[in-house]
């Protein structure tokens, strides 16, 4: 077992039974052109942590953690897109309209696609969604449970949108949820800090929260079982 120093109390887990949940580093969230561009944010924020979440994925690879990728993305039909999420807004360009970067949020086209930096590997799992959480509509538990996945280390954007949402689902369904602080953001830099909040509070109602540092000190330091064995 790993442990991580992290908020409300250390984090435990067992690399073996943990996987790294990457929500929605998609270009139209993070690039200039993109959907959360023209909804009027500053993408900066966003574009900050891709150093963080590439280093999160050197060091799950590193050390044999399983990754999921999530892609907020629907069919070129819409059919898995419910009138109400297309309506929302009243936006000149809104979901499967064509904009800079392609179709938005469309699958197959270049705004859905991840960012260069993270573009998913082989052995990487990519599940793409029609909601903001990651267990709504999908197999994302039926495949944590095949892996025998117990633990989630999760990072993405935005946090108070699709990565809050992800968490809350993944706690109900008793996951234990570790939020990736610096691996995860939001276009108003406050709603980032208010979920690290909601996430700690109580106990740790939600789960728990750490900085990147904190994760990779606890993954490097040997194991209660290989200490025995030194």
């Amino acid at each position: 077992m790993k442990t991580v120093d992290a908020r409300p109390y250390p984090y435990r887990f067992d690399p073996a039974r943990t996987a790294v949940l990457l929500i929605d580093m998609q270009r139209d969230f993070l690039d200039a052109g993109g959907f959360g561009a023209m909804l009027g944010n500053d993408v900066t924020p966003l574009r900050r942590i891709v150093p963080a979440c590439v280093q999160l994925l050197v060091m799950a690879r590193r050390h044999g953690l399983k990754i999921v990728h999530t892609q907020e993305a629907h069919d070129p039909q819409l059919a898995d897109c419910p009138p109400s999420k297309k309506a929302r807004g009243g936006l000149i360009c809104g979901i499967g309209d064509e904009g800079p970067l392609g179709r938005v949020l469309v699958a197959g086209e270049a705004g859905a696609d991840f960012v260069p930096e993270l573009q998913p590997e082989p052995s990487d799992t990519v599940l793409r969604k029609p909601g903001k959480g990651a267990f709504h509509a999908t197999g994302l538990d039926a495949l944590l449970h095949a892996k025998g996945i117990t633990h989630l280390l999760i990072g993405g954007v935005t946090t108070e949108v699709c990565v809050q949402t992800t968490m809350r689902e993944a706690n109900d369904r008793g996951y234990e949820c570790l939020l990736v602080q610096d691996c995860a953001a939001s276009y108003f830099p406050h709603f980032h800090d208010a979920v690290v909040e909601m996430v700690v509070a109580q106990g740790g109602i939600v789960g728990w929260a750490a900085p990147l540092a904190a994760v990779q000190a606890a993954l490097a330091e040997p194991s209660t079982v290989e200490a025995a064995l030194d």
